[in-house]
């Protein structure tokens, strides 16, 4: 088993990398979680699809289905049509629709061994991504965009997490015009839905959501609607890389509402928590991650260890996992799709590196031969001949022979 590689270094040199070859955890048999887990799960793109890649999406929906059975066999929950299967980043709406239907159908036959429930869990990216921004006049046409989307996929029966909108971001004029159309849209749900509050650094155009650049004003507007709604929202997702802002919110959050950690830099201290306070008091963060389908092994025997009360095991499986993600997820922080793909690329849950849009361009060699060895490091490679094997043909696809 050759797995000696020549590695491209951030200097431009190249240095010989002898893969460690450590499998990953072995996952634990219908193992019970005390956290809520969901897996933002990527899209499988058609690499023999007659489109153009930049402005059409093909998706191999077999792999794309495989993929989130794979992570719902490991007790995980599918958070569907996201930002990671490149939802408004190649992905349109009519596209998203199909995978969420495509989705719902499959997880019906496919129990929840992390819940005790009747299926598997999936909730499902209601968004306004079919309204251009450009287009949107005021906050009633953006009302109407959530509309669509919310009608559409609580017809399938899926659950709502209530993405945030570029079109608003655009329109709005100050908090209240986030109260009004939160408000509306929440009174309408049928299901407690999860909102998702995504940083500027995921997506640029979302800049000063709920009606300011100042977060800890945000926080409070967000909370505002929250509170006014609390029968109606499951949790709040926010994707902001800070620790102490997420702290701070979920202490805030009226009972009942959970906190789902974004924070692919700090997730394992979050999901263990820090044990503030009473009961009352929110003081652990359950889980809505990207980087969860590229460590999915790693997380349901983390996971698992947490919920029999072993804190320092779950600590040790997932602290080699976190520069690994941080890595990934580096700025240009938008650009951590494309590491999720070439990890399932490596570890053969899908046959090539392509991606919708051609986003497996958006990272250099250097990048990808780094997040290779902290990889390995972590355990994470769970075909170490295959993956030595994809990153040669990589390499020579780069003139390293």
């Amino acid at each position: 088993m050759n797995l000696n590689l020549q590695l491209p270094t951030t200097t431009g040199t190249l240095e010989t990398y002898t893969l460690r070859g450590t499998p990953p955890p072995t996952p634990a048999p219908g193992a019970k979680f005390n956290r809520i887990a969901y897996s933002a799960a990527h899209v499988v793109s058609d690499p023999r699809a007659a489109v153009d890649p930049w402005l059409q999406s093909a998706i191999d929906w077999d792999a794309t289905i495989a993929c989130r059975q794979r992570l719902w066999s490991l007790g995980l929950g599918i958070a569907e049509a996201m930002d990671t299967a490149q939802r408004g980043m190649g992905l349109d709406w009519p596209t998203s629709l199909e995978l969420i239907g495509r989705s719902l159908d499959a997880a019906r036959d496919v129990p929840g061994p992390s819940t005790g429930s009747g299926q598997a869990r999936v909730a499902c990216g209601c968004g306004t991504d079919h309204l251009p921004p450009e287009e949107a006049r005021n906050v009633d046409d953006v009302i109407r965009a959530y509309e669509t989307q919310m009608e559409a996929i609580e017809k399938l029966g899926g659950r709502l997490i209530v993405m945030a909108s570029r079109a608003l971001a655009r329109v709005a004029r100050g908090p209240e015009d986030y109260e009004r159309v939160y408000g509306r849209i929440l009174s309408q749900a049928k299901q407690p839905v999860i909102l998702h509050w995504l940083g500027d650094m995921f997506d640029p155009a979302l800049k000063g959501y709920w009606g300011t650049p100042d977060v800890d004003h945000a926080m409070d507007t967000a909370l505002g609607i929250i509170a006014a709604h609390a029968d109606k929202v499951d949790g709040i997702k926010i994707s902001l890389l800070d620790k102490d802002k997420e702290i701070a919110m979920r202490r805030r959050l009226p009972a009942g509402v959970r906190m789902y950690t974004g924070d692919d830099f700090n997730y394992a201290e979050l999901i263990a928590g820090d044990g503030f306070g009473t009961e009352a008091v929110h003081g652990k963060s359950d889980a809505l991650l990207g980087i969860f389908g590229p460590i999915a092994p790693a997380a349901n025997a983390a996971l698992a260890e947490l919920a029999r009360g072993n804190v320092e095991r779950f600590h040790a499986i997932l602290a080699p996992t976190v520069p690994l993600s941080r890595h990934i997820f580096a700025a240009p922080t938008r650009f951590y799709k494309t590491g999720i793909v070439f990890m399932a690329w490596l570890n053969g849950h899908q046959s090539h590196f392509t991606m919708v849009g051609g986003q497996q361009s958006t990272r250099s060699l250097p990048h990808l031969a780094q997040l290779l060895r902290l990889a390995d490091a972590a355990d994470l490679l769970e075909q170490p001949e295959l993956a030595a094997q994809r990153m040669r043909t990589l390499l020579a696809l780069h003139g390293i022979e």
